[in-house]
């Protein structure tokens, strides 16, 4: 599985970068420019991924990773941010609200 950490996503540009956490964790505070699409609605919402490469984030890296490894399997081009939105908060990065 391909995987980056907060440092690398925070030097990236032109990835879209999906977050699959539930609409309130969301809310609370995320990654800017993140989009939601959350972990339990993805299987509805699989049309509407990017269709190159881009990035899945959930607030640790568990939820992420699982989606990551499922989205590959179907051939898209996914990568796992490794330790979420809390790694990111905690590297001092600013949350969108």
């Amino acid at each position: 599985m391909q995987s980056i950490t907060v440092q690398q996503l925070r030097e990236r540009e032109g990835v879209p970068l999906i977050d699959v956490r539930e609409p309130d964790e969301f809310a609370a505070g995320h990654v800017p420019g993140a989009v939601n699409v959350p972990m339990s609605t993805l299987g509805d919402h699989l049309d509407e991924l990017p269709e190159g490469p881009f990035d899945v984030i959930c607030q640790v890296g568990g939820r992420s990773a699982r989606v990551v490894e499922a989205l590959t399997a179907r051939g898209l081009d996914a990568t796992n941010v490794d330790g979420g939105t809390g790694a990111w908060a905690e590297a001092g990065y600013d949350l969108e609200r």
